[in-house]
């Protein structure tokens, strides 16, 4: 597996650098393997969220929820391109199926799905600029020190990851890359 941090097709900077380093834990997909190219069902028109799978015996004490993010820190902005973001998930749970990153979330009733830049609710997939180098798309899992984060659900993901700058315990960083 390559760190998204190290691989030299991506010379952009690294997002989450400048924020506090946390403890990490194991995170997998069935979807695609870490590194590898986004497969077609998360890319593009499709916008099926990976499955994504933690091992809940590595979170830190105090954990009290999930929540996940997905940015693209390639998109041709000076601010990325937030492609998801769902908060709220029970701490018990230890994964999310394939295509759980709909609006309604009904894999996970207690969750709260925000706005990504598309303006969408729910996850977005991956859809550089056709003839731009390619992008790494970050799926963040956190570990929450709360159970309920209080952020309204018409706040766009970047409100998330301001509060998860100050309630994430540890962060996993599972990527894929794609260009068109």
């Amino acid at each position: 597996m390559t760190d998204y941090r190290n691989d030299s097709r991506f010379p952009g900077p690294d997002p989450y650098a400048p924020l506090k380093n946390l403890p990490s834990f194991t995170v997998t997909s069935t979807d695609f393997s870490c590194g590898d190219q986004l497969p077609k069902q998360q890319r593009g028109a499709a916008s099926v969220s990976p499955q994504l799978a933690w091992n809940v015996d590595e979170l830190p004490e105090g954990t009290k929820s999930i929540a996940i993010t997905c940015f693209d820190p390639d998109a041709p902005t000076a601010s990325g391109f937030w492609h998801w973001g769902v908060f709220n998930i029970p701490a018990t749970v230890s994964s999310l199926p394939s295509g759980a990153g709909k609006p309604e979330l009904e894999d996970v009733p207690e969750a709260v799905s925000l706005k990504g830049d598309s303006g969408n609710r729910g996850y977005y997939g991956s859809n550089p600029p056709a003839g731009h180098a390619p992008h790494r798309y970050l799926f963040a899992i956190h570990a929450v020190d709360t159970e309920k984060l209080d952020i309204d659900p018409d706040s766009p993901v970047t409100v998330l990851g301001f509060n998860l700058y100050f309630h994430s315990l540890a962060r996993a960083i599972y990527w894929g890359w794609d260009q068109n």
